[in-house]
Parts: structure tokens; sequence; C-alpha cells
């Protein structure tokens, strides 16, 4: 007799799910548990740490913000490969503001955030009707030329950048910032896709001759989408400004682009939480092997080989399935 491996979804999960008729405390936990569980452990658990890996959390909030930012123009199918250009662009504006007009972060952060986020668009904006890996490989090229053009020209400090910022009132501050910010664009970024104008955004990714056809300006939505995960994207260039009260150009450096599309992939893509999660993975990871030395770019791919090829839906989807669903096996008649 064979048999094969069945999927139930859970009766809860049946009942509950998109009408929210919650009948038990049970039924409660189990819609509140998974939205709680970033909330508490960022707000509450995180700041009990060490000083020390404070810092690497706080660094772990930047990538995932850049990973956030990654996702949200994935779900418009615009797959970047240069996300350290909105986090360099987002760190020289927050860094010249403070620089040279004096103003404190409090105002730079989101005059960054905007004023960046605009730079960004405007420059990516003709590139916009580009596909696949062309509009990839505008998107890594920016950043390089960037960098060039700040060493000939020396401006903004050049090579040496710009020094002696105004850091945060203190380390907790930070944090709670960063991880108050994470939350936001994580909660507010699902719930906008999850809207009638989320579905609009993954029609064009899925078939974009199909929602033109429906009469709609789909290179509209392309740029409003590309604004918003540019502001994540300079946002977190201008916190990490502030924090290491530095902008130059090691804000356009390749691994502001590599590591949040590793996260991305390891914790899933399309769901942010997924992004979210590679990050608080890969990030400390990273910290952890570095008493490796050399070895440890060796384990980390090895690392990273091993979630592709074992889980290549990524772990979010992984435990979102285990979670809401049971397997069984049953008789193939």
């Amino acid at each position: 007799m064979k048999k094969r491996k069945e999927r139930i979804d859970r009766g809860i999960k049946v009942r509950s799910e998109d009408i929210f008729a919650l009948t038990s405390y049970r039924e409660m936990i189990y819609l509140l548990a998974p939205r709680a569980l970033p909330v508490v452990g960022l707000l509450l658990f995180v700041p009990l740490f060490s000083p020390y890996w404070r810092e690497i959390f706080i660094s772990t909030a930047i990538y995932a913000l850049l990973a956030i930012s990654w996702d949200v123009l994935v779900s418009v199918g615009l797959i970047s490969l240069g996300q350290s250009f909105f986090y360099g662009v987002g760190s020289y504006v927050a860094g010249a503001l403070n620089h040279y007009w004096g103003l404190p972060p409090v105002l730079t952060l989101p005059v960054a955030t905007i004023g960046g986020a605009a730079i960004c668009t405007i420059a990516l904006l003709p590139v916009l009707r580009l596909r696949g890996i062309y509009f990839s490989m505008v998107t890594l090229v920016l950043p390089l030329m960037i960098l060039r053009l700040v060493e000939a020209t020396r401006i903004f400090g050049g090579t040496e950048g710009l020094t002696g910022l105004s850091p945060f009132p203190g380390q907790l501050t930070e944090m709670y910032i960063a991880n108050a910010c994470l939350l936001i664009a994580l909660f507010g970024f699902r719930r906008l896709l999850d809207s009638d104008y989320g579905l609009i955004v993954r029609g064009i990714n899925d078939n974009d001759r199909a929602v033109m056809n429906a009469g709609l300006n789909i290179h509209w939505y392309k740029t409003q989408i590309l604004f918003l995960g540019a502001a994540v994207g300079c946002f977190a260039g201008a916190f990490g400004t502030h924090h290491d009260m530095f902008a130059g150009m090691p804000g356009f450096a390749l691994d502001y682009s590599i590591m949040p599309i590793a996260a991305a992939i390891v914790g899933g893509t399309g769901t942010f939480a997924g992004s979210v999660l590679g990050a608080f993975i890969l990030v400390p990871l990273s910290e952890i092997l570095r008493a490796l030395g050399a070895l440890r770019i060796v384990f980390y791919g090895l690392f990273l080989v091993i979630f592709v090829v074992g889980i290549p839906e990524g772990l979010f989807h992984y435990i979102r399935r285990k979670y809401h669903q049971f397997e069984r096996w049953v008789d193939v008649e």
C-alpha cells in the first residue's frame, strides 16, 4: 500500500484567519502570538543584553530595514542589487545636514528619509521601464559611480568623509528608535500589501500587461513603491550615520547590498517578516563566526548553501506552514 503526505489546515486557522470570530483564549493566543513575538522580543528582551550585543542588534536592525526595503521593491517586480545606493544617499544627506548646518538627529532623520528617497527615486525614474537584470545592473552600478565621483571631486569630505557628527543620547535610545522603526516598517508594509493597493502591486509583479489592460498606470505604481522602498533604505543610512558619527564612502559598500538580499532569501521573500528573521540570523551569526578568522567566510557560505538548498522557500514560510498546518501520511488507493 502506497502512502502520501497530506497537509491539513488547523481548525483554528480555518475558522479565524479571515473573519476573526474568536471563541476562546486559545484562538486569541493562536492569532496574537506570531504578531506579539517580534514586538515583545525587540522592545522588551533585546535591551536586556550586554552593551556589546546591543551594538550587534542595532546593526542587525539596520540590515533588517535594508532587507525590508529590498523586499518592497521585489513586490512590484523590481530586483535591486544596490541597496547601498539608498543607504549611502541617506547617510550623506543626514551627515551633510548635521555637519554643515548643525541640525540635530531629530531633524536630520526625517529630512534624510524623505529627501533621500526623493533623490533616489528621481535618479532611478528613467530606468523604471527596464525589466529583470537590466534594472538590477543599473542599481548595482550607481553606488560604484557615486564612489568614484566623491573620490574625484572630494565633495562631502572626499575619501575622509564627514566626521564628528552628532550622536544619539544613548545606546538604549538608539536601540529603541531602531527597533520601533523596524516594527513600524514591518507591520506597515504588511498591512499595505494586504490591502487593495497591494493587490495591484502584486498584480504588476505577476502580470504587468494584464494590469495595463485594466487601465492602470503601472509606472506610477512602480514609482510609488520605489519611493517607499528608498525611504526605508535612506532612513537606515541616516540612522547609521548618527550611530557611527560618520558619513563617507563606506556607506556605498557592497555589504549593504549583499547582506539584505541574503537575509531576504534565507528568511523568505514576499512577507517582510522573513527578511527581518533572516537579518536576525545572519548578522549575529557573522559576528559569532568572527573568531574563526579567514575560515569565517567558509562556514558562513556553507550555512547559506544549507539554507538555500534545504529550505528553498525560506525559513519564515517553513515556520508559518508548520504553525498553520499539520501533516499526516494517508493511504493511496
